[in-house]
């Protein structure tokens, strides 16, 4: 967008965009879940015991957390890769 030909400053902005992406799904579970959707990966949720009803019902249990917490990790994992 500012005219840079550098394949480095495009991987640093494609991590960056990850991490905003997932970042940004996170912060609006808590509206989805009000609206009966849930956006995370499931492959996650169930890896924790974790089902969309548990989100939709605004649990807050260890698993949810857990669950929570492994999606952030990766948008902290792009932001290494960024540094």
């Amino acid at each position: 967008i500012l005219g840079v030909r550098d394949i480095h400053a495009d991987h640093a902005a494609s991590h960056i965009g990850k991490a905003q992406g997932i970042v940004t799904c996170l912060r609006a579970t808590p509206y989805h879940s009000t609206r009966q959707k849930v956006f995370l990966p499931m492959d996650i949720c169930m890896l924790h015991g974790v089902s969309q009803e548990d989100f939709i019902r605004g649990k807050q249990e260890k698993n949810v957390r857990d669950v929570i917490y492994d999606i952030a990790s990766q948008a902290h994992i792009h932001l290494q890769h960024v540094r």
